[in-house]
């Protein structure tokens, strides 16, 4: 386990180039494995889940070239085997899921280990995956240690798919099938999150037949095999907001390039609800404060100010809890509302440590009374990327010694997230604890 000690109450001052999305270079380095062509990746993150993936690639026989100080990536899946009988997919990583209908697609056969569950948001269930792949000729046998899916000659059906709900790593798993199936495939309900857009266009440079990006509902046309070529990564808008928050709760100035600001009106009217202004200028993004945060008054009398978090375009419940930092900060009350996962709101006894005031409602609510003194604290993290985030942002924003213990996730989305932060002025560092 690793551990964050926070020097905080330093303002944070600079410019910061972001790294790629986490949840568009996992399904993107999935989708490689329906190319037996060789593919070139550029702005590939050095972060946990990549490197598992890569093992698992290189395990299987592919060839894989990775340069980490300049994030190419060359991967080349001509040799590739796979034999469900005894190969294994990386557990502890919910992306692992969306290897199968690679491997599926050339193997006729693939895995889906017991845990594969992510991070610790409540209950992730894999039924709307599984149901996925029987809908594309799958047979699934249940075996000690997960699940074995077998496709008769190796061959994909195309179908039609009406989600439950609207879930990223289901549409991607459809996307995934749908491309190499003969016929025309679509899917209603689907997620449109901007790295499920991105994952698209990644498949489309390989040759995918794809219409209705962006949108509920997605037409994939099967072809009979995809080429090669090279794609580039766009910033994650996951880390802008960070970054931007990380200026706003510091009281300090943080730009950050921003190539994709049509993205950011909604996300820039949350900012504005703590008084924070959001400015886009020339490619980049920065956060405007004019002295300590106040939540902004809703016109409709006696009701909270509200952040209310649910699949794109929504907020992205990902960044709940970073706006859920501002709020301890910010003085006034606000009401956060998880959508989606209802166990990733049980953290408010760890802000309370900090003197933070927040009231857990139920599983998917949280109140915050913002504008309390606050102190620096010992706090510990769920295993959530960030909610270990949002940990070290109050303690950052606080004068005095603190220690986020179990920050470890944040090594899973974010590259070289502490020296970032640091090259802004923090005083931050990573210890090994038990």
């Amino acid at each position: 386990m690793s551990n964050l000690i926070v020097h905080g109450g330093t303002p944070l001052a600079g410019r910061i180039i972001p790294s790629a999305n986490k949840n568009a270079v996992l399904p993107v380095l999935c989708a490689t494995l329906l190319t037996r062509e060789p593919v070139r990746l550029r702005g590939v993150p050095e972060i946990t889940d990549v490197k598992k993936i890569l093992e698992v690639f290189r395990n299987l026989g592919s060839l894989v070239s990775m340069d980490y100080a300049s994030g190419v990536l060359d991967v080349h899946h001509r040799d590739t085997h796979f034999d469900a009988a005894k190969d294994r997919l990386p557990e502890e990583m919910r992306s692992s899921i969306m290897l199968v209908p690679g491997l599926m697609a050339r193997f006729g056969a693939a895995r889906i280990e017991d845990d594969v569950t992510g991070c610790t948001l409540g209950v992730r269930e894999i039924d709307p995956h599984v149901e996925v792949f029987q809908r594309f000729g799958a047979e699934v046998t249940r075996q000690p240690d997960g699940l074995v899916l077998q496709v008769a000659q190796a061959k994909l059906r195309a179908n039609d798919h009406w989600t439950d709900y609207a879930s990223v790593t289901t549409t991607e798993n459809f996307v995934l099938c749908a491309a190499l199936a003969a016929g025309r495939s679509t899917l209603t309900n689907a997620a449109s999150e901007p790295h499920v857009q991105e994952f698209c266009t990644f498949l489309q440079m390989l040759g995918a037949k794809i219409d209705g990006l962006g949108t509920s509902r997605l037409s994939i046309t099967g072809v009979d095999a995809l080429g090669g070529g090279e794609f580039t990564f766009a910033e994650d808008f996951h880390e802008i907001v960070t970054f931007l928050a990380l200026g706003a709760i510091t009281g300090g100035q943080v730009e950050v390039r921003n190539s994709t600001p049509e993205q950011f009106p909604l996300l820039d009217r949350t900012f504005a609800k703590f008084g924070v202004q959001i400015v886009h200028e020339n490619g980049w993004s920065r956060a405007v404060t004019n002295g300590p945060l106040k939540v902004k008054e809703p016109f409709t009398r006696n009701i909270l100010q509200k952040v209310e978090a649910a699949p794109w375009p929504y907020v992205p419940v990902d960044l709940l809890p970073i706006f859920v930092a501002l709020g301890i900060k910010a003085e006034g009350s606000v009401m956060f509302w998880n959508k989606i996962y209802d166990g990733a709101m049980g953290w408010t006894s760890e802000l309370s440590k900090f003197g933070g005031h927040a009231f857990l409602s139920d599983p998917h609510r949280m109140v915050t009374f913002g504008g309390k003194p606050l102190h620096a604290a010992e706090v510990e993290s769920p295993y959530i990327i960030r909610v270990a985030i949002a940990l070290l942002m109050v303690a950052a924003s606080i004068p005095g010694r603190s220690v986020i213990r179990n920050a470890t996730p944040i090594r899973r989305a974010h590259p070289q997230f502490v020296e970032n932060i640091c090259s802004l002025g923090a005083r931050i560092e990573w210890v090994e604890g038990e």
